[in-house]
């Protein structure tokens, strides 16, 4: 077993010597402009809110009797790391325990150490095999974690068995992918949809002991000691299972009335005629930042995983004058639980929708290549349900500020076509705007038309939705020569001029 390094350093709480005077002019002195402040942005407030929920350290979730456990909330504190290394290269299995402790860390959890053992498949009943959950559980007992997490999707039977061996919680990948979702949705729609993942979840994973566990006599009484005797009818457990049925239910069909107002929104975009372009990729890639130094706007940013959940829609316009509509997405990851792709359906839908398609690749991963084959995985299958054509892509390399220019070299022979930018340092965003125009413009339609002076409102989309090319006035009206969508150049065939 391969241990993976991690330390966390406790904070220095010695509060420093403190003199007014080392600062300047005392505060009275300062002029009332200089503490005036421009209003926060919605992202900002979101990240305030979110900084100000924090986890309580130091609440033992050791278990004394796991057979006393039987429904618990997941509570991260001081984790340990354990992953099985079935496939690839020692540095793609250590890049990828990165990644489970990069989940742990937004999930609020103390990661105190990590695991890593050599297997051909997972053990079918502990994960790791016996003599490796021994040895795991010595880990737990000398770093003082109380809580376990597997880089893998556990069945119900290896949570358990593993657990009655490390005497503390395990969680698996799936979990806590799940609990940071939880932690980060705020809308409506996207609450609900977390909450149908979570049962889905949930279901085969209920537990209970002792008389929890009893049934109900079936058949004769005779066989089981007549009357008195028969076990309590529907037990806790069977309680449990019907009501979280009855729940998901009742969040499918809310789901389903929140997709028909997201359904009404999408239409009222496409009879607008303007472009819409849709920026997906791996979850923490730069998808927001991305979004707000091209449209200025101030969606959420936040250094960690699947900070954003809620789609978010805003407008920028081209150096051509014309619109376009950014709608930034939900993150992907490896292993992304069936469950999310599911209940995120919906939301999910805007990248089949998109006229194109801002893949974002984060350039400082060491490989960013399989971030890219994670992420088109998942869009794939929402492409094949559909029964719709994919929409053409454009890769985007961010973060190229982080990486040395022979990186860039690389990722520029890896990566065939690929635009690299940064969205923090403003770098490539022009040759990115010129890019995403011409291919917005790829299916435009040049036509030559005729505009009376009484239908202005022609004039005002065309120079909104299109390019003029050129223009020339008559006594009827205003000559035009434009280039302009497909859709739009259906609308104006009564204007055309032979």
């Amino acid at each position: 077993m391969t241990e993976f390094a991690s330390q966390t350093s406790a904070p220095d709480l010695d509060e420093p010597d403190f003199d007014p005077d080392d600062f300047g002019p005392a505060i009275d002195d300062a002029p009332v402009s200089a503490f005036r402040m421009t209003p926060p942005t919605t992202g900002e407030q979101q990240l305030s809110d979110r900084a100000s929920l924090q986890r309580v350290a130091g609440l033992s979730t050791e278990l004394e009797d796991v057979t006393e456990v039987e429904y618990r909330q997941l509570r991260l504190e001081r984790v340990v790391l354990v992953g099985v290394w079935t496939e690839g290269t020692a540095a793609q299995a250590k890049a990828s325990m990165v990644e489970l402790a990069a989940l742990a860390e937004t999930a609020g959890s103390q990661v105190l150490d990590g695991l890593i053992q050599r297997r051909s498949t997972p053990d079918a009943a502990t994960y790791i095999g016996s003599g490796k959950a021994d040895e795991l559980r010595q880990v737990v007992l000398s770093t003082g974690a109380d809580t376990v997490i597997c880089d893998g999707e556990l069945t119900p039977a290896q949570l358990t068995a593993l657990e009655k061996v490390v005497k503390v919680k395990v969680i698996d990948r799936t979990a806590l992918i799940l609990d940071i979702f939880a932690q980060h949705a705020t809308s409506r729609e996207g609450k609900a949809q977390v909450s149908l993942a979570q049962m889905e979840y949930m279901l085969p994973r209920l537990r209970g002991w002792g008389e929890s566990m009893s049934r109900q006599a079936g058949g004769r009484a005779g066989s089981n000691g007549g009357v008195g005797l028969r076990g309590p009818g529907e037990t806790k457990i069977e309680t449990d299972r019907r009501r979280i049925r009855e729940r998901m239910a009742k969040l499918r069909r809310e789901i389903r009335e929140m997709k028909t107002a997201r359904t009404t929104k999408r239409a009222a975009r496409q009879r607008s005629s303007i472009p819409k372009i849709t920026v997906a990729g791996y979850t923490n890639a730069g998808k927001s930042s991305l979004v707000n130094a091209m449209t200025g706007s101030g969606v959420l940013v936040q250094d960690a995983l699947f900070a954003t959940l809620d789609p978010t829609t805003r407008r920028a316009t081209l150096a051509d004058g014309r619109e376009v509509v950014f709608t930034d997405t939900v993150g992907f990851v490896r292993h992304l639980p069936t469950q999310l792709v599911e209940a995120f359906r919906s939301t999910l839908e805007e990248v089949v929708d998109a006229d194109l398609l801002l893949h974002v690749v984060d350039g400082s991963d060491p490989f960013p290549t399989e971030q890219i084959a994670a992420v088109r995985r998942v869009i794939n299958e929402i492409v094949a349900e559909e029964g719709v054509a994919p929409p053409p892509e454009l890769l985007v390399v961010n973060k190229i500020d982080a990486i040395d220019e022979n990186r860039r070299t690389e990722l520029r022979g890896i990566l065939d076509g690929a635009m690299f930018v940064s969205a923090h340092t403003g770098e490539g965003l022009p040759e990115l705007f010129d890019r995403i125009r011409a291919e917005v413009a790829r299916n435009d339609v040049e036509v030559t038309i005729a505009v009376p002076f009484s239908r202005g409102d022609v004039v005002s989309r065309i120079h909104r939705d299109g390019e003029v090319l050129s223009t020339d006035h008559d006594e009827q009206g205003t000559i035009m020569r434009v280039r302009v969508p497909a859709a739009m150049a259906g609308e104006l065939a009564e204007l055309r001029v032979s």
